[in-house]
């Protein structure tokens, strides 16, 4: 029964910003649980190559900011192959400058990026989830959810606003039976951290500052991941969950 309850076989699932880092690694890990895995993003010869590396994974390429975009290609998919069951809002970005120098234009493709796409493809899925009374959600936050660090100012807004839109999202759609969480990692060895892995002075700060004392690792997303798709979760709503080495606990 216990293994019963993290099975997502028959489920099928939608990962935006999914052909490397965190959304692949989400990807590969509900691929094992069962579900079939629809990877998203804007490069296709990117999404084919990780679609390669997850078994059955179809692709579904569109722009996550654009609106119109998102809703015509989450419609289309679900008339023309079925139901999208659960969805991992994944895709994002990152820019740093010292705030007082920070680009209007970087600020906006943060809030585009990290936000919108959020909101987009998130509205998208759920009209699908309502007329069918079920549906798992979970958005991709951060421990600067929470948390702020010099030159990351804008990131850190957009990732508090995640946050809090997964509040709403399941203070207006739990009444029609879905399920909306966030994950909120700290920090892992990913493309997106790649500047910071390479600086030693960096990483050894954060070694310190970690009480687990390490990086994480992208695989160890995935039980919070498909515990958040699955029917363990069944009254788990607005929460946001800090896989971060203790880093949120610890001054």
């Amino acid at each position: 029964m216990a293994n019963g309850l993290f099975d997502l076989t028959g489920r099928r699932a939608l990962v935006t910003g999914s052909s490397q880092g965190i959304g692949l690694a989400l990807a590969k890990g509900l691929a094992e649980a069962g579900a079939e895995v629809v990877l998203n993003g804007r490069d296709e010869a990117k999404l084919a190559a990780a679609a390669a590396t997850v078994p059955g994974a179809r692709t579904l390429p569109f722009d996550a900011t654009d609106h119109a975009a998102v809703r015509a290609a989450v419609d289309r998919f679900e008339a023309e192959v079925g139901p999208i069951d659960i969805l991992v809002n994944n895709a994002g970005m990152q820019h740093r400058a010292p705030l007082e120098d920070f680009p209007a234009d970087a600020f906006q493709r943060l809030l585009q990026t990290n936000i919108a796409t959020v909101f987009n493809v998130g509205q998208a899925v759920a009209r699908h989830m309502i007329g069918r009374g079920a549906g798992k959600i979970i958005n991709i936050a951060s421990v600067q959810t929470a948390l702020a660090r010099p030159s990351i100012a804008p990131y850190t807004a957009t990732k508090g606003a995640v946050g809090n839109l997964t509040k709403g999202m399941a203070t207006d759609w739990a009444r029609h039976g879905l399920q909306v969480n966030a994950i909120a990692p700290g920090y892992f060895d990913t493309p997106l951290n790649a500047a910071l892995v390479a600086d030693t002075a960096f990483s050894a700060w954060l070694e310190k500052r970690t009480p687990a004392g390490r990086w994480g690792r992208v695989e160890e997303l995935v039980g919070a991941c498909v515990f958040l798709a699955s029917g363990a979760s069944s009254f788990v709503n607005g929460h946001v969950l800090y896989v971060d080495g203790g880093i949120t606990a610890s001054l």
